[in-house]
């Protein structure tokens, strides 16, 4: 469900099409994630689709020409169109817009890189601040070629994002279990958090909590402008913690997008990356467009010092799982090998990994 759009052609409105109702809606939902649209753009299409995703392929038909598509909660006069469009068989226009618009390659290149991958290490869902359920997150991994995805909703510190308590995680954990029951194999939903690191180095979630999960990503959200001597304490404090496995967005940049920017933190980076080598934790090379973090210099110093890597979309909708290619490209240009990021590697690997 990437990348799947045919360089050169775009498709037109009203040419064959089968993919279903369902299939149009995600789609379109989809392509807008991807390209970072308004998340009330994207509501409707998401909630038209799972609408009509109940009702089998003669009823929608049947409504469809009976003109009580509308009749639906979460399907209106422009969602029912499409839905009559796709389920009589023709490409909707709206598709074709999307297409035209979003569907093409995000990179040049990081495609060997990215067809590599199993998995991504750095995702949210609507428990905290993302913008779908976890079924829907894991459904789209699934589509993307995964092998896992790990779930990573905020921590409880920040209350902006909704982050989760330890009552709120253990029932998404609960939740992930029913998800993996749901599947059947062959694609894991994993249990992870990023879990903030506080002012003192320490993580902002109980050590019970984080023991029953898989994978642990720790990010700094808070205090980005402090000195750089207390900033490097406080990362290696993080870093030193036996349960993190993953130093997520290490300066907090924000280089572009509708949050505006804001400057690299500083601190001490040979003795941050060092220190990721020395207690194995990977460097996150976060993918997402506004933040290109870690920056060129540092990614180069983190592949010479001897870290290891992974490559995550932070995704906070479905259509941002396919950024992963952008870290991807990255790192093919900064020379690191496939072997080093941690989430090429298979699940059972990644798994003993992590569980250190």
């Amino acid at each position: 469900m990437g990348d799947t759009a045919q360089p050169g052609r775009t498709p037109a409105a009203d040419e064959p099409f089968d993919g279903g109702a369902v299939a149009a809606l995600r789609r379109i939902a989809f392509l807008l994630e991807r390209a970072r649209e308004d998340t009330y753009k994207v509501k409707a299409f998401r909630g038209a689709a799972a609408a009509i995703l109940p009702l089998g392929d003669d009823e929608v038909r049947a409504r469809a020409a009976a003109g009580t598509l509308t009749d639906l909660p979460g399907v209106g006069a422009s969602s029912a169109r499409l839905i009559e469009a796709a389920a009589s068989g023709r490409m909707p226009e709206r598709l074709a817009r999307a297409e035209a618009e979003h569907g093409g390659r995000l990179t040049t290149g990081g495609q060997a890189l990215r067809a590599a991958l199993r998995g991504d290490l750095h995702s949210h869902s609507d428990w905290s601040d993302g913008g779908s359920p976890i079924e829907e997150m894991a459904m789209t991994a699934i589509e993307l070629g995964h092998d896992y995805l790990v779930l990573t909703d905020h921590s409880p510190r920040l209350k902006v994002a909704r982050g989760l308590s330890a009552e709120r995680l253990g029932r998404q954990l609960d939740v992930v279990d029913a998800v993996n029951v749901h599947l059947g194999g062959g694609f894991t939903l994993l249990k992870g958090i990023e879990v903030d690191i506080l002012d003192d180095g320490a993580l902002d979630q109980t050590d019970e909590m984080l023991a029953r999960l898989d994978v642990r990503v720790a990010s700094v959200h808070s205090k980005l402008g402090m000195d750089s001597a207390a900033m490097t304490r406080r990362m290696l404090g993080a870093i030193a913690n036996p349960f993190t496995n993953v130093l997520g967005h290490c300066t907090g940049r924000l280089v572009t997008g509708n949050r505006g920017t804001r400057a690299s933190s500083q601190f001490d980076a040979r003795a941050v990356f060092e220190a990721c080598v020395g207690h194995d934790v990977a460097v996150e090379i976060n993918a997402r467009p506004e933040r290109r973090d870690p920056p060129t210099a540092l990614l180069e110093l983190a592949r010479d010092i001897g870290c290891v890597f992974s490559i995550d979309s932070d995704a906070h909708a479905p259509g941002q799982l396919d950024f992963q290619v952008l870290g991807c490209e990255r790192a093919e240009e900064a020379g690191i090998e496939p072997e080093r990021v941690v989430n090429t590697w298979p699940e059972e690997r990644l798994l003993e990994w992590a569980s250190k």
